[in-house]
């Protein structure tokens, strides 16, 4: 009697067990959400390979990307940050992007071994007051440059025999180029596409380059440099005579289909960044070639290289544990070689890309000198940036004077509270 009692009892405990089998491998399968703001471009692509290499290797993982529109990405990335009901990942902007939303992102410090964080270039980006010791909240995706690409046959085609480094010479490449047929320079709101105009920071941030050495770009963060500064309203005068002169298109506050001028030969230059490399190598081959933007009086001597985007961990979370497992692969060999493929410049240290556009773009600081800057956007307040991005287009379409433009942007300055105008970056 009592043998059977205990062979039953065995029974019973086996079939309790493996009840708890089943369901502890049913609660094991998670599925992560993941915004992004891509659109269709590069970042898009290697996103799709990063998430479908990470769900082989982590079959009880599955990760759902979404789509957001990107001209409001944020404020609906805030919105469901507040509710608590939005993504378990998502695309973060670097730099003060970061520290402005970074009350419901992660700090991955001691969640992502250190060894594995300091393979990633820029990640002091992504820290606060920019110190890599206080920990990042964003994995970059990639090495970004906003950038001048040219068409070396139209070039060729209108005499045009050096790459311009100075206003005077692109005015004269400029010239060269309206008489051979070409649109020298054009604008619109393609690429990024992150609103109804062209966004202007990629030109802005060239602008600056020219008027602030590197050490004195903090100057704009904290007003040591105030926006109406003599110097940044020469600039931007020379800025808008870009098109006074008709060196660009007359439509560009309104132009959608800039890329496609610039693939199918229209258009001989335009400035963008890495994100449209690929479709400009794909489209134009070897005749597609970056050129630093000259938007100085002497030789420019500096180039937007930075990790300006890449994906973090919300705070709100309910599988924090998996997603930071996905932003470790990030770190990777393996994921760097996805990104290459995607048509980027892989945020990892030692790894390299096969783009060759990509890598003359290296090559302006790796051989060519050149000091790398952030992206201007990335280290100026946010408020500034917003308002820069109301502004400043209408700077170069002659609607309003740069002195005005600048005055605005001095007055969303001001208008700050004082801890985000001191020296430690907030």
């Amino acid at each position: 009697m009592t043998q059977r009692r205990w062979i039953v009892g065995l029974a019973v405990v086996a079939i309790i067990a493996g009840a708890c089998s089943k369901g502890g491998e049913s609660e094991n399968k998670v599925t992560l959400t993941l915004w992004h703001n891509y659109g269709t471009e590069q970042n898009a692509t290697a996103t799709q390979k990063l998430v479908a290499a990470f769900e082989k290797d982590n079959p009880n993982i599955t990760i759902k990307m979404v789509s957001q529109p990107a001209d409001n990405y944020f404020s609906l990335l805030q919105a469901a940050a507040i509710s608590k009901k939005g993504p378990d990942l998502a695309v973060m902007w670097t730099g003060l992007f970061t520290l402005k939303y970074k009350n419901f992102l992660l700090n991955l410090k001691g969640m992502i071994p250190e060894s594995d964080l300091s393979r990633v270039h820029d990640i002091q980006w992504t820290a606060d007051n920019f110190d890599a010791s206080n920990g990042p909240f964003v994995i970059p995706l990639e090495i970004q440059f906003y950038i001048g690409f040219y068409n070396k046959q139209a070039f060729d085609k209108a005499g045009v025999a050096s790459v311009p480094t100075t206003w005077d010479e692109l005015f004269a490449a400029c010239d060269k180029l309206k008489t051979a047929g070409f649109t020298p320079l054009v604008y619109g709101n393609g690429g990024q596409n992150l609103g109804a105009e062209f966004y202007p920071w990629y030109d802005m941030s060239y602008l600056m380059i020219g008027a602030h050495g590197l050490d004195e770009w903090k100057g704009l963060y904290d007003g040591q440099i105030p926006w109406t500064d003599p110097t940044n309203a020469s600039q931007l005068q020379n800025w808008a005579k870009l098109h006074s002169s008709s060196c660009t298109n007359d439509d560009i506050l309104t132009k959608t289909d800039n890329l496609g001028d610039f693939t199918t030969g229209k258009a001989a230059m335009m400035i963008d960044g890495t994100w449209d490399t690929a479709k400009f190598t794909e489209t134009l081959g070897d005749n597609v070639a970056p050129f630093v933007p000259p938007f100085s009086d002497s030789p420019v001597q500096g180039v937007v290289e930075y990790g300006g985007d890449g994906f973090a961990a919300t705070t709100y979370s309910e599988h924090q544990d998996e997603a930071v497992q996905f932003l470790q692969f990030l770190t990777t060999p393996d994921a760097a070689k996805l990104v290459n493929e995607a048509g980027l410049i892989p945020a990892i240290k030692g790894e390299s890309t096969t783009n060759p556009v990509n890598q003359q773009m290296l090559d302006f600081v790796d051989k060519g000198g050149m000091t790398a800057y952030p992206m201007l956007d990335n280290v100026v307040q946010t408020d500034v940036v917003d308002t820069g991005n109301k502004v400043l287009p209408s700077v170069l379409a002659g609607k309003i004077a740069p002195d005005d433009a600048l005055s605005q942007l001095q007055q969303a300055w001001q208008a700050l509270p004082p801890e985000k105008r001191g020296t430690t970056y907030t």
